[in-house]
């Protein structure tokens, strides 16, 4: 009898594990980007040449090729090294990483605002070097650190990869194309596109417009349950063709957008400052999806803005 009480002990926990299990289901093209997750970040050298204060000025290029939505960024308080035919050399300053937001797989880039929000400023990539010279065959390496897929408020850690990150400085590209690199299917929404958010919500631009300042973004959110709800989805930022994220990174929840009442939709505004000659812009939007504080990714094109 003890038996036939643990067995069906056992049955009712693996049950209750399936049905929990069936009730975080991915959606489709995310489940497609985690089956592809299995590259690294790459770089490229944009630029070599003096700074004023007469170092190796190296501008970079970093693209996302790991196959998810990742952030990344240079290991802090670690060198970079050049390795030349005369031998290697530390270089301390260096400006390598997303500035702390996820940028789409085979989206590259070549700077983003740092700062604060009441003052913001654009951080372009770059390593610097003292007193060096780039030969033939010269490269440069770092170590960086990645995250891979949705932000977990509570889990900010998961998904971590350390890697090492290689330059080959004998090439120097000034032909890229920005923000995208290469095409992946099914990743870029249209501008009208309906994405769900937590608690079976949908979230919609409903208008993206040029002000003096920048953008700003009316977005509509419905709420089908019979309770009042809220999706956070901070302000998102964008990128544009010159390659820059423009928006300063902060946890999306830390903004509070309006209370959607149950069975009806709610509109709000987000603003970010663009410069005004540049165009060609994508929203890199996280929305509160599937749990609290977990956020899942997109990439809306806002292109014809």
């Amino acid at each position: 009898m003890r038996t036939d009480r643990k067995y069906l002990a056992l049955i009712l926990v693996g049950s209750l594990l399936l049905y929990a299990c069936a009730y975080i289901v991915l959606p489709e093209e995310v489940e497609q980007m985690r089956s592809r997750a299995s590259g690294n970040w790459t770089a490229v050298a944009t630029g070599v040449g003096k700074s004023d204060a007469g170092n190796l000025h190296i501008d970079i290029t970093i693209r996302n090729e790991t196959g998810d939505w990742s952030a990344m960024h240079a290991v802090e308080d670690k060198p970079a090294v050049l390795t030349t035919g005369s031998g290697s050399t530390n270089c301390d300053t260096v400006f390598v990483g997303t500035g702390g937001h996820r940028l789409a797989p085979g989206f590259q880039m070549r700077g983003y605002t740092g700062g604060t929000k009441a003052e913001p400023q654009i951080q372009p990539l770059y390593v610097e070097c003292p007193y060096a010279e780039v030969t033939p065959g010269s490269k440069l390496a770092m170590d960086i650190v990645y995250y891979t897929g949705e932000l977990n408020y509570f889990d900010q850690e998961a998904n971590k990869v350390e890697a090492k990150l290689e330059i080959d400085l004998s090439q120097v590209t000034t032909d890229l194309v920005y923000p995208v690199a290469q095409s992946v299917e099914g990743l870029i929404l249209p501008s009208d596109a309906e994405i769900p958010a937590i608690n079976d919500n949908v979230l919609t631009l409903v208008n993206a417009e040029r002000t003096d300042e920048g953008l700003q973004f009316t977005w509509r959110n419905y709420n089908p349950t019979k309770y009042p709800l809220r999706v956070h989805i901070g302000t998102p930022p964008v990128i544009g063709e010159d390659g820059i994220i423009y928006g300063v990174f902060e946890i999306m929840d830390l903004v509070s957008p309006p209370i959607t009442p149950a069975g009806e939709s709610m509109d709000w505004t987000t603003a970010v400052a663009v410069p005004q000659d540049v165009t060609g812009f994508y929203i890199l939007l996280s929305v509160e999806s599937r749990q609290q504080r977990l956020y899942v990714n997109y990439a809306i094109d806002i292109s014809d803005k």
